[in-house]
C-alpha cells in the first residue's frame, strides 16, 4: 500500500514538472511599423522556435513589387531622420558584409526580399536562424535593441551597404513581449 502512495506522489510530481515546462513560453517580440509620415503601416511578430525565429510581417501602403526587409542595429524609428536612427543592418561582426550573394556575407539582419501585391499589401512569413530572441550571444536584444526596416526597392543581395534597396520607408522597433523561459502570458519589455 505504501508503495502505491509513493508512486502516486511521484506521478503527481512528474505531472507538475510537465505542466511547468509547458507553461514556460518561447521568447516572443513585436514591432509596430510606421511610415515616414509617422502613421501605422503594419506589424511584425517574432516567435522563437526550435528551428529559429519565425517572423510574420504585414505592411500596407507599399508600391507593388519586391521590397528589401532587414533587421537594423538600434531600436529607434525616427521618421524625421528617415529612419537612419535605426543604424545599419544588424551584424555581430563588423567585418561581415551585406548580401546573400557576397563572399563574406550575409549579415544576420539580411532577410530575403518580400513582395507587395497590386493593392500595396505585403504579408510574408519567414524563418531565420542567424539570430535569436533569447539572452545569449546570438540575441538581437543587446543594450540598444533592434528594429525592422522595409525599403522602397528590392535588395540586390550584393551592393554594399544595403543592396541598393533605396530609402527606408517603414520602421518598427522590436519589443520583446515574452522573455525566454517565462510563463505564458508574462511580459517583459526590454526597451522604451
Amino acid at each position: 500500500m505504501m508503495m502505491g502512495v509513493r508512486a502516486f506522489v511521484v506521478f503527481l510530481f512528474a505531472i507538475g514538472l510537465a505542466a511547468s515546462a509547458h507553461a514556460a513560453a518561447k521568447a516572443h517580440a513585436v514591432a509596430k511599423l510606421i511610415g515616414l509620415d509617422g502613421k501605422s503601416v503594419g506589424q511584425a511578430t517574432f516567435q522563437q522556435t526550435a528551428h529559429g525565429v519565425l517572423i510574420d510581417i504585414a505592411v500596407h501602403g507599399l508600391e507593388p513589387g519586391a521590397h528589401a526587409i532587414m533587421i537594423h542595429t538600434t531600436a529607434s524609428c525616427d521618421a524625421k531622420k528617415l529612419f537612419t536612427s535605426a543604424g545599419p543592418d544588424f551584424s555581430f561582426e563588423s567585418t561581415k558584409l551585406h548580401g546573400y550573394l557576397v563572399k563574406g556575407g550575409p549579415r544576420p539582419g539580411d532577410l530575403p526580399n518580400q513582395f507587395a501585391g497590386a493593392d500595396g499589401t505585403l504579408h510574408a512569413t519567414m524563418i531565420v536562424n542567424a539570430f535569436s530572441l533569447g539572452n545569449g550571444k546570438k540575441s538581437i536584444f543587446d543594450r540598444d535593441g533592434a528594429s525592422i526596416i522595409v525599403h522602397a526597392r528590392p535588395d540586390d543581395y550584393t551592393t554594399q551597404p544595403d543592396g541598393n534597396s533605396g530609402p527606408r520607408i517603414a520602421c518598427g522597433t522590436i519589443i520583446r513581449t515574452v522573455a525566454p523561459g517565462s510563463r505564458k502570458g508574462a511580459s517583459h519589455r526590454t526597451h522604451k
